[in-house]
């Protein structure tokens, strides 16, 4: 009982963290305090937190995590205001310091050590943290965010009615969906970020429409198996596992992946090989998805 009281606390936690250092990212490169209001966001997580100890023992629900869903609420905005202030202020990125290589990531290291001495360890920092690329920050927020998600989520003392084996169903399932989501924020954003501003808006709308996947668990938590072998289930209890994972990918991840991804190359001009391949890899996953729906359409009505 104690270690799964100390995993809920510790996960979230570990989702306040991220959060507050998100908030204070937005602080520095919009140079007003102002923005520590975002700070409000993440107390609907603490308050969940004291009402999932006492009430719960730090359970989890089973077909849904209010932890994930109230952690995304804090941090979302913050990337948002991020991610377009990135794009109102692309030329600055020239004169910053990019950490794509080793030898890149070394100096960096090593301006954070001469800038850190003694008592102005807090000053030392700042030149160094300031001439990192805006780009590198956002896309290390993206990429803990999902590691967070997934990690918390294994954390997360399960809730009643979710077995070991739906839970690793469920993480695996976490861990494709994370690389689609970072996939696709990374390489749509950079291609449309200098065609239009209201396409930048359209992408981190679609990412913050795919991220309702995390909170849900329709897709693997199904009905008991006790009720499934009796005579009188219909065809819908028995798939309802499969429909659902075949709507989230339809509806919430690659219909609307492919949408964006055909509106960048057709109406922006933007065409190269990843492009292609990601679009046809989601044209592939939605049209498997409905030929998988008609047949369990097929076997609901031979039953």
């Amino acid at each position: 009982m104690f270690v799964k009281l100390l995993c809920a606390v510790v996960t979230r936690l570990l989702f306040i963290l991220l959060s507050l250092i998100a908030v204070w990212r937005v602080v520095w490169v919009k140079r007003n305090r102002l923005y520590w209001f975002l700070t409000i966001l993440y107390l609907p997580l603490v308050a969940e937190m004291i009402l999932t100890l006492r009430r719960r023992k730090g359970k989890d629900y089973k077909w849904f995590s209010p932890a994930i869903f109230l952690f995304l609420i804090s941090i979302l905005p913050s990337l948002w205001i991020l991610e377009l202030h990135h794009q109102e202020n692309k030329s600055t990125d020239s004169r910053c310091n990019k950490l794509d290589s080793t030898e890149n990531i070394k100096n960096f290291i090593s301006q954070w050590r001469n800038g850190s001495n003694g008592s102005e360890l807090f000053k030392g920092m700042e030149n160094p943290l300031s001439s990192v690329c805006a780009n590198n920050w956002i896309l290390a927020f993206h990429q803990i965010l999902l590691i967070l998600l997934i990690l918390g989520k294994w954390l997360l003392p399960a809730g009643g009615g979710l077995t070991r084996d739906q839970l690793s169903q469920l993480l695996l399932i976490f861990v494709g969906t994370a690389a689609d989501i970072l996939e696709f924020t990374s390489e749509t954003l950079s291609d449309v970020r200098d065609s239009s501003s209201s396409t930048v808006y359209i992408i981190l709308a679609v990412w913050t429409w795919s991220m309702l996947q995390f909170p849900l668990h329709l897709s693997v938590v199904g009905v008991p198996s006790d009720d499934v072998s009796e005579a009188g289930s219909s065809a819908l209890s028995r798939h309802r596992t499969d429909i659902w994972s075949a709507i989230e990918a339809l509806f919430i991840q690659d219909g609307p992946f492919l949408v964006t991804r055909l509106t960048v190359m057709l109406c922006f001009n933007v065409v190269h090989q990843m492009l292609i391949f990601f679009a046809i890899k989601n044209f592939l996953v939605v049209i498997l998805n409905i030929y998988r729906l008609c047949i369990l359409v097929c076997d609901r009505d031979t039953s």
